[in-house]
């Protein structure tokens, strides 16, 4: 069954594969092993478009003669994912190029794709009575249009380049603006690996200095340059171990992140990190995770969940994420609050942003059963 379903999403692309993909990363405990190994496929071993329709994508944009503008192309795409595949190139003037092609048509089914998703949700019994999807499904859509506009991505990926600035371990291929199009991106070509493939073939001291640079990278992103990668698809992160450097990827998902919200998440990690419930019911109610009129039992539900999700913060030196069952915890957690007091409302749309940027970090580091030193890097910031 999981191999029908991760054939099938493969196939339909678009918002749908997202949410295989998302499911694929489930860490600990949320799916079977087999079936999450299967759909881990998505994440960058999509169904590839046959080469009379790359041809015709690439004519489209460059004219018949295209390929006169490389020395060598590779017609067999190094990776495929939800929106497009990407290709390896070299110029004439001796640059190696990674180039990616959008999957024709992806644009145009994304408004039918998330209906389908808000018709799924409206299924009797999946969701709680009362609890609203539309403010969130119409900032999924709005997010995936804009992952589809190759040219905003451009500029995003410049923006984030330049405020990332000079790292020892992190770094963003740079834009060619001259083989970009509506349709195509073209930047540096980044050897490596995607990041997880460390879980088995990494060292330890491998495994936590990568995890330790992406939570590095994720409290800089929010606290530091307010502009926050959105996508935690493990495939963006790829690990060269020649250099030990780690390649940043696809930018479509980029957000900036209000002054306000940054000082509110502040307060809420203060708060986590000193286990004050009053501070953190004070922040949560001030980013809209619970309202001044919510049952109190629903409300302290999503208070305990906030209170559990900080304990890396508490704790004292390196965070054993491979021996931790706090994911897994927490899961329990909000089944027993949907089955029980149930949820009231949703988190803001930007903040489940966030909450995906930061939750795939997490299971990264599950993933690659690293020892962070988290509440250090985090102490700077909060």
């Amino acid at each position: 069954n999981a191999r029908r379903l991760a054939e099938r999403l493969s196939q339909m692309r678009g918002a749908v594969m997202k949410l295989g993909q998302l499911l694929s990363m489930d860490g600990e405990g949320m799916l079977p092993p087999a079936f999450a190994a299967l759909l881990a496929g998505l994440r960058d071993q999509a169904h590839t478009m046959p080469v009379s329709q790359l041809d015709a994508t690439l004519s489209q944009a460059w004219g018949a003669d295209w390929p006169q503008r490389f020395r060598r192309f590779s017609y067999q795409p190094i990776a495929s994912a939800s929106i497009g595949q990407v290709h390896r190139a070299e110029t004439h003037d001796g640059r190696v190029l990674a180039l990616k092609i959008q999957h024709p048509g992806v644009r145009q089914s994304i408004g039918s794709d998330v209906a389908n998703l808000a018709w799924l949700a409206r299924t009797p019994g999946l969701l709680p009575a009362g609890l609203d999807l539309t403010e969130m499904l119409d900032r999924v859509h709005h997010q995936l249009l804009r992952e589809t506009d190759y040219q905003a991505e451009a500029a995003a990926t410049a923006a984030y380049r330049q405020a990332l600035g000079d790292d020892p371990v992190l770094w963003v291929p740079a834009v060619h603006a001259d083989h970009c199009g509506d349709a195509i991106l073209a930047t540096d070509f980044a050897p490596g690996v995607p990041v997880d493939r460390l879980a088995t073939a990494g060292t330890p001291a491998q495994r936590d200095a990568v995890a330790t640079a992406l939570v590095r990278l994720a409290a800089h992103e929010l606290f530091g340059m307010q502009l926050v990668q959105t996508d935690p698809n493990f495939s963006n992160y790829l690990h060269d171990a020649a250099s030990g450097r780690v390649a940043l990827l696809d930018f479509g998902a980029a957000e900036s992140i209000a002054p306000h919200r940054v000082q509110q998440l502040r307060c809420l990690g203060r708060g986590l990190r000193d286990g004050d419930a009053a501070q953190v019911r004070m922040a949560a109610l001030a980013l809209g995770y619970v309202g001044e009129s919510e049952p109190p039992a629903q409300a302290d539900g999503v208070l305990a969940i906030l209170m559990a999700a900080g304990e890396p913060l508490r704790h004292a030196g390196a965070y054993d994420f491979g021996a931790s069952d706090l994911f897994r915890r927490m899961v329990a957690q909000g089944q027993t609050q949907f089955f029980n007091q149930g949820f009231s409302r949703t988190p803001p749309p930007d903040l489940l942003l966030l909450q995906r940027k930061f939750v795939g970090t997490f299971l990264l580091c599950a993933r690659l059963r690293a020892r962070v030193e988290l509440a250090g890097i985090f102490a700077p910031h909060l």
